[in-house]
């Protein structure tokens, strides 16, 4: 082999050399691009799963803090053109009550108290009750007086001065308060329409109305009501009409209801109602035109709606002064007890001052060994806090 051979082959290894070298550089660099490109896209894959979860985490956050939190009351004007304002609780909260009543008709006397038949305006309504007012010295500052407010009775056949409750005015007027029991409007001869409690604001005014007419009671021109010693009593349906009420005017001292029904809209949903009694309002009646005209406008009960939001007491109790008693059978086939106790429930959280009395027996209207037991319940709660 000659030199320029060698020469030759040196020449051909070195490229063969270069070529490889090459190859290993361009070999590595693609490697080296492919790890870049799996590192970078594994970093930006795990900055995206943080990012997810961090938000995920935010918003379930928010979400728990929303579940505990109370509602938040909304802003309302009562001159706000909204439909239907007159149902919510900052209309009734926000508008004036004024009333007084008429003259009295004695219909019963015994050793302990005096019944009268009378009236009052409410609106420009003219409802019926029947006042009964202890006998005795007029206690100085007057006596404390309870708005009484009867639960459903078919607005037919109710009657002023009927058989109902009769036992329970007696009870309280025997201890020394007076009892102003009120007919709701479309009751018995209660002039207006029967508006049902709870799509309506008609008895919430009728109520704060007799509230209103007690403050400014007279005999002969002297007062015999003490105007801030005043309470409420309600049962069964009157205990939605006496709790928005209460919840409304804020500064009433003492709510008893008896068997109520109806506090948060949700528990209606969940509970329901089992009144054998109840008559449907026709087809063409004024209450359920006006029903139709509301679920129109707003739907029916909704839990996230606004508007429904501004219906339910439950949502305004900040500012409530007074104190409440919840008397309920456990064995109450009209109303669930579960009522009183979901309300006991959300009193307590919002610390508003308040007792639940369950009884083994006695049913929707408390009758029996279990009518005395509460009814004294009733009176001792009321001389806390009337007295």
């Amino acid at each position: 082999m000659d030199h320029e051979e060698v020469h030759k082959l040196h020449h051909e290894s070195e490229e063969h050399l270069n070529s490889a070298e090459h190859l290993r550089k361009e070999t590595h660099l693609h490697a080296s691009i492919v790890i870049f490109a799996v590192i970078g896209l594994f970093f930006l894959a795990a900055i995206g799963a943080i990012t997810y979860f961090l938000i995920r985490g935010q918003k379930s956050l928010e979400q728990i803090e929303r579940m505990d939190a109370p509602p938040t009351p909304a802003v309302f004007s009562a001159n706000s053109s909204l439909a239907f304002k007159e149902l919510t609780i900052p209309y009734l909260t926000e508008r004036n009550y004024e009333s007084e009543t008429g003259g009295l008709e004695q219909v019963s006397t015994s050793s302990t108290h005096t019944s009268y038949l009378t009236s009052y305006d409410s609106d420009g309504l003219n409802i019926n009750a029947l006042l009964t007012i202890p006998r005795g010295q007029v206690p100085t500052g007057g006596w404390p007086a309870i708005v009484f407010v009867h639960g459903y009775i078919p607005p037919s056949i109710y009657q002023t001065n009927g058989e109902s409750y009769s036992d329970y005015v007696d009870y309280l007027a025997r201890n020394g308060f007076i009892v102003f029991k009120i007919d709701l409007r479309g009751h018995g001869t209660s002039e207006g329409e029967p508006g049902g409690a709870y799509y309506s604001g008609d008895y919430i005014i009728d109520t704060l109305n007799a509230v209103s007419a007690m403050k400014g009671f007279t005999i002969a021109g002297e007062g015999v009501v003490n105007p801030e010693k005043i309470g409420l009593w309600g049962h069964s349906m009157a205990g939605n009409v006496t709790f928005r009420s209460f919840v409304a005017a804020k500064n009433i001292p003492a709510l008893v209801i008896w068997s109520g029904a109806v506090y948060t809209y949700e528990d209606w949903q969940e509970f329901g109602l089992n009144d054998n009694s109840y008559r449907p309002p026709s087809d063409d009646s004024q209450r359920q035109r006006y029903r139709e005209e509301l679920f129109n406008a707003h739907g029916e009960f909704d839990s996230d709606s606004e508007f429904w939001e501004m219906v339910v007491p439950v949502n305004y109790l900040e500012g409530v002064s007074g104190a409440v008693q919840l008397d309920h059978a456990i064995n109450d086939d009209v109303v669930n007890i579960g009522y009183s106790r979901g309300l006991s429930k959300i009193l307590q959280d919002a610390g508003v001052t308040y007792e639940l009395n369950e009884y083994s027996s006695g049913g929707h209207n408390i009758t029996g060994v279990a009518f005395t037991t509460a009814m004294q319940d009733t009176v001792r709660f009321f001389n806390e806090n009337l007295k």
